[in-house]
C-alpha cells in the first residue's frame, strides 16, 4: 500500500505542476520554466506533466484503496500549489501593474 500513496502523491505533484504550465502554453504567455519559459516550451512540459501523472496512476492502482490514493495526490496537489503560489522555482516575479 504504501508504493501506492507514493504514487498518488507524484502523481498529484506532477499533475499540480503541468497544469500552470500547460496553461500558459495553450494561453500563449510565457512562465518560467527549466526549458526557458516560452509558451511551447511550457505547453511541452505541461503535456509532459499530465501524461507522467495518468503514467502514475495508472501505476498506482488507485480504486483499490481509494481513500488513501485520493488523499495522498491531494496533498500533492497542496504541496506543488503552494510551491507555486509562494516563491516558485525561479523566485518571486515582480508584480505588475496593470
Amino acid at each position: 500500500m504504501l508504493v501506492k500513496i507514493v504514487l498518488s502523491f507524484l502523481a498529484g505533484v506532477f499533475g499540480g505542476n503541468a497544469l500552470p504550465h500547460f496553461v500558459k502554453g495553450i494561453m500563449h504567455e510565457s512562465y518560467p520554466n527549466v526549458f526557458g519559459g516560452s509558451p511551447v516550451s511550457n505547453f511541452l512540459a505541461g503535456w509532459f506533466g499530465l501524461v507522467a501523472t495518468a503514467g502514475l496512476l495508472y501505476f498506482a492502482h488507485p480504486a483499490s484503496h481509494p481513500f488513501a490514493s485520493f488523499a495522498a495526490a491531494a496533498v500533492g496537489v497542496l504541496v506543488m500549489g503552494l510551491f507555486h503560489a509562494g516563491h516558485g522555482a525561479f523566485g518571486r516575479m515582480p508584480e505588475k501593474d496593470d
